[in-house]
């Protein structure tokens, strides 16, 4: 299963999403991907505020080998011309390089039990000429061609507000996570987020978090009803694991442990749909070739999409 934490900048998705992670290794393995422009899931999973992408640190960034993903994962895909006519949204077919969870193409590193991979942060020479989607579409690809199997996840920190959509990435995942804090800011993002979700056939779960009282919880249904899912309250383990402190899930209160819980719960009953992933792929495909990839590229990049691929495990190799 794959999922994504969004949420308001400061709402506390970082955090979650590593105590995700690493509740989640108790039922099988982990990829955490940290796609958020803050690059702070390592160090909420434990690297030191310090880490550089070495062997001791982060891994290198998906988001600086754009081109040697896309090369790879080309394969030899007849309806591919070349890697300079591959872009963030292009599905795989017949010939495309599939990966499974642990590729060693990847650049990853353990951390707490969980494969950390990052996007990485913007360099000197991206400041002022680039956004970061450029960066994310290493991401997109990567998920465009994983194929996961039963009792692996893929947690996936996005960047903070609704910034998700300015690609077909927000589709690229069975069950959402929006973190909310019992605020009229946090409930705004959280109508944003559904609002341009509604449509797309994107499962949303409402995560309340910096939960004070009774009162707060209240707030929280009274503007998302159903979707809420379960909160957390203070935790003075999750604020030492913040400032620094070592920190293991032995000592997370036992609210947060039910909380994790009620969340892995919900991920696991999530139906794997992967003919609504092939058919969304293929949307934003057209989308992003008819708003501006067939002109960067000068082809018609719509004809990328093999009709006759099916996405899934059967056609990945073993």
């Amino acid at each position: 299963m794959r999922v994504a934490f969004v949420g308001k900048g400061g709402s506390g998705k970082t955090t979650l999403s590593s105590l995700f992670a690493r509740y989640a290794t108790r039922r099988g393995p982990v990829v955490a991907i940290d796609a958020d422009i803050n690059q702070h899931l390592g160090l909420a999973l434990g690297l030191p505020a310090d880490a550089k992408a070495d062997a001791a640190g982060h891994p290198p960034p998906l988001g600086g080998m754009l081109q040697e993903i896309k090369d790879y994962l080309r394969g030899d895909n007849p309806l591919i011309r070349d890697t300079a006519s591959m872009v963030k949204t292009t599905p795989p077919g017949r010939g495309s390089r599939l990966v499974r969870l642990g590729d060693p193409f990847f650049p990853s590193r353990p951390v707490e039990g969980v494969t950390l991979m990052v996007t990485g942060p913007f360099d000197e020479d991206d400041l002022g000429v680039a956004c970061y989607h450029s960066k994310l579409g290493a991401v997109e690809l990567y998920l465009n061609h994983l194929v996961d199997g039963p009792g692996e996840y893929v947690v996936v920190d996005m960047t903070a507000g609704a910034d998700s959509f300015a690609s077909g990435l927000f589709t690229r995942f069975d069950l959402t996570f929006l973190v909310a804090e019992p605020t009229r800011q946090g409930v705004s993002v959280y109508r944003q987020y559904r609002d341009h979700a509604a449509g797309f056939d994107v499962a949303i779960a409402v995560v309340g978090n910096k939960i004070h009282s009774p009162d707060d919880v209240d707030f929280l249904r009274e503007h998302v009803g159903d979707d809420l899912l379960t909160w957390f309250g203070h935790s003075p383990a999750i604020r030492g694991m913040e400032q620094g402190r070592p920190f293991t899930l032995h000592d997370l209160e036992p609210a947060g442990h039910l909380a994790l819980a009620a969340m892995l719960d919900r991920l696991d009953a999530q139906p794997k749909d992967w003919p609504k992933f092939g058919r969304q792929a293929a949307e934003f495909h057209i989308r992003n070739a008819r708003a501006w990839a067939n002109r960067a590229t000068g082809q018609d990049l719509v004809a990328q999409i093999d009709p006759g691929f099916v996405y899934g495990p059967a056609v990945a190799a073993p």
